[in-house]
């Protein structure tokens, strides 16, 4: 213990993440993405629209109401937008980083030492377009730390199988 030392790290000759190319999610998420909210809004416009129908007490509403929905649709459409076009994942000789967001954009970094398992999901829409989702899990939580959508299938294979090589590497 007597050689023990704690020197200072010179933070500025870290490697820095934010120099990293980013690759982008498959453009044909985007249209998975309106599929989704498609569906999503158009059952709840069907059960807006049926409350509306039977109560006759909300009748003066219904412009109201329409406008309202009309507005959060085109809102959900733009927000949506913005954040397919933030996401974006890299991989690189000892970590894997996946950025996301809308407002505040975030990066998450998780180095292969950490990563436990990992799953390739393919939605029923997500199939259709021949894409998939990545789901990499680290120790100690039950659900994924990554969820990497919008792949193509055969490029989430072949980052299933790196991963998988990274993890085999640590055992």
């Amino acid at each position: 213990m007597e050689d023990f030392t704690n020197e200072t790290i010179d933070t500025t000759q870290l490697p820095k993440f934010e120099e990293v190319e980013f690759s982008v999610l498959h453009p044909n998420y985007w249209k998975v993405i309106l599929i989704s909210l498609s569906v999503f809004f158009l059952l709840m416009g069907i059960g807006v629209g049926l409350v509306l129908y039977f109560n006759k007490e909300l009748y003066p509403f219904n412009s109201k109401v329409s406008i309202v929905y009309v507005v959060l649709l085109l809102l959900v459409i733009f927000f949506s937008r913005i954040s397919f076009k933030n996401k974006g994942f890299a991989f690189r000789n000892h970590d894997v980083l996946f950025r996301y967001g809308i407002i505040a954009i975030n990066t998450l970094v998780i180095p292969y030492n950490r990563v436990q398992h990992v799953a390739l999901h393919e939605g029923l829409v997500s199939r259709f377009f021949g894409l998939a989702k990545i789901q990499i899990f680290t120790a100690g939580g039950s659900s994924s730390d990554i969820e990497i959508p919008g792949i193509a299938k055969e490029q989430a294979e072949n980052i299933k199988q790196l991963l998988m090589g990274k993890i085999q590497k640590q055992l």
